[in-house]
């Protein structure tokens, strides 16, 4: 599977985007799927995960109560809400395949897979 994260670009200190990743391949409806983000000298942090029917989720402290993860199923998508950005919010974004078996609420990178390219997010203040 291959996923392609897209939405991202300049906005300003409490403005709103949506990143949206879409598969092509296959269907990943049956995976978890994660976003992380990896801003300029730092390593790639957990932003949000979403389990494979959509019901449960969970996110960093740092995007709690900003940031809403979604999916659509039947458009074999996944969403990421930003809302109030901030400066700190800079990074370029990617969606990934949370790998089964690993436990619920893992934020490690190398607990997901099928890394597609990132979508670059800017915030400025």
């Amino acid at each position: 599977v291959q996923l392609q994260a897209s939405g991202g670009g300049l906005v300003q200190t409490g403005d709103s985007l949506r990143l949206s990743c879409a598969a092509s391949g296959r269907t990943f409806s049956s995976y978890a799927m994660g976003w992380f983000r990896q801003a300029p000298g730092k390593e790639r942090e957990f932003v949000a995960a979403i389990s494979s029917s959509g019901g449960t989720t969970y996110y960093a402290d740092s995007v709690k109560g900003r940031f809403t993860i979604s999916r659509d199923r039947a458009k074999n998508t996944v969403y990421l809400q930003m809302n109030s950005l901030k400066p700190e919010d800079t990074a370029v974004y990617y969606c990934a395949v949370k790998s089964r078996y690993t436990d619920w609420g893992t934020t490690k990178p190398t607990d997901f897979s099928s890394w597609g390219q990132g979508t670059l997010v800017t915030v400025s203040s």
